[in-house]
């Protein structure tokens, strides 16, 4: 028995080098077609690198308009990067995706700002990124959050001292490091 799994845009080329290797996928099926218009039901899979896309494929097709194959064509960039710019309410962003337009971005915004937070963490996994500083930026983004700041400014923050000190893997640090930041002095640690 064979099976066709169809992956989202942006997991070809992550999946393209490890041709002839075995490869675990986490997977969705779902069934195609319609039954009121005298048509055959077709299942389908739809395969994910991580667990992570998975569910958030699924928080995805949540959205008014948006179904299986669209969803599929519009995840041309990373669910880091599209969760991100529904968080940033960047309808723009959403828009440069294949199939989606002003009035679907738009409604996008609308269902699915505000929760999609675990998703920021998925690009810091799949760079490789170690558990400490993955564990130190989800515990420093929260208290940026506490602290009133904008979830996207945070991130993009965070990010910004990253490149600074990619060592930095205390939340404190990080926390100090975004606020030396924003008062326009070096991010780096300082001598304490």
């Amino acid at each position: 028995i064979t099976y066709e799994v169809m992956i989202p845009g942006y997991a070809q080329h992550l999946l393209a080098g490890k041709l002839g290797q075995h490869i675990s996928l986490y997977t969705l099926e779902y069934l195609e077609g319609s039954l009121a218009t005298g048509g055959n039901l077709v299942p389908r899979l739809i395969g994910f690198p991580h667990s992570e896309e998975r569910t958030f494929f699924q928080r995805f097709t949540s959205v008014k308009g948006m179904g299986m194959r669209k969803a599929l064509k519009a995840l041309s960039m990373p669910i880091s990067r599209v969760a991100g710019a529904i968080e940033a309410k960047d309808a723009k962003l959403l828009q440069s995706m294949p199939g989606v337009g002003k009035r679907l971005a738009e409604q996008m915004i609308v269902e699915l700002s505000g929760k999609l937070d675990e998703f920021a963490l998925v690009a810091a996994a799949q760079r490789g990124d170690t558990s400490d500083w993955a564990q130190a930026h989800s515990e420093a983004l929260e208290i940026l959050l506490q602290l009133g700041e904008r979830r996207a400014d945070a991130q993009e923050l965070i990010e910004r001292v990253r490149q600074v000190d990619a060592d930095m893997d205390r939340t404190e640090q990080i926390v100090q490091a975004v606020y030396r930041l924003k008062a326009g002095q070096p991010a780096g640690r300082t001598s304490q």
